[in-house]
């Protein structure tokens, strides 16, 4: 039975532009990037075990006949001294460990302004942090007493470390909230790199009817 003219389905059209059901978007790195972050912060402030911090103070002084104005450059000297081997030699004894144990819980810093030398001893235990930094601070007084009559200037130990109360390693929320910033300038620097996808429509032809349409609708499904 042939249909009539009235009874044939409608052309909707020569193409119809298919698109996919969902399409995330282009900034979604940046949201799973922050997640991902403050999730590592959160583990690690959870599973870390708390460091404590202890500082100790070594004051360089200027001898009688010694510019003051040099112990500045000499409490420089004498702060990069502070961790090395021969400090570290003295300062095992009192300290309890090993030179290269030694080595991975001190550290020293020092001002251009002043002739302070902060020596900063790190443990698990608030006890032993202070022990480490003190031991250090002894060690470095008696190896500047040593050669005093050849520099001019005389190391004293100007305080005392004393245990922490709270630790120095991060608390949980404040690992948290780094590691969410972290995380997101991670993301926006992917956004940044990432290059900007090209823009391609898929279509699709859709046949006519055998019969009638016009010339052009023939000749494209055709």
């Amino acid at each position: 039975m042939t249909e009539s003219p009235e009874q044939q389905p409608a052309v909707p059209g020569r193409l119809r532009r298919l698109r996919p059901a969902f399409v995330p978007p282009r900034w979604w790195p940046l949201p799973v990037c922050a997640l991902l972050g403050a999730a590592c912060g959160f583990s690690y402030g959870m599973l870390a075990t708390p460091q404590y911090a202890s500082t100790g103070y070594v004051m360089v002084t200027a001898g009688k006949d010694t510019d003051p104005a040099a112990t500045l450059g000499y409490a420089q000297s004498y702060g990069r001294l502070a961790t090395s081997d021969t400090t570290l030699a003295y300062a095992k004894g009192a300290a309890g460990e090993p030179v290269r144990e030694l080595r991975t819980h001190v550290r020293s810093e020092t001002s251009p302004d002043s002739p302070m030398i902060a020596v900063t001893g790190t443990s698990a235990d608030r006890g032993r942090a202070s022990d480490i930094a003190n031991a250090v601070t002894e060690a470095l007084v008696v190896a500047g007493g040593h050669v005093s009559k050849d520099t001019g200037v005389k190391l004293i130990k100007f305080s005392h470390a004393v245990p922490p109360t709270d630790p120095a390693s991060p608390s949980t929320p404040l690992g948290t909230a780094v590691g969410a910033s972290a995380g997101g300038l991670a993301g926006a620097l992917v956004l940044l790199v990432r290059p900007r996808p090209a823009r391609r429509d898929v279509t699709a032809q859709v046949p006519g009817p055998s019969h009638g349409g016009s010339a052009d609708e023939r000749e494209l499904v055709r």
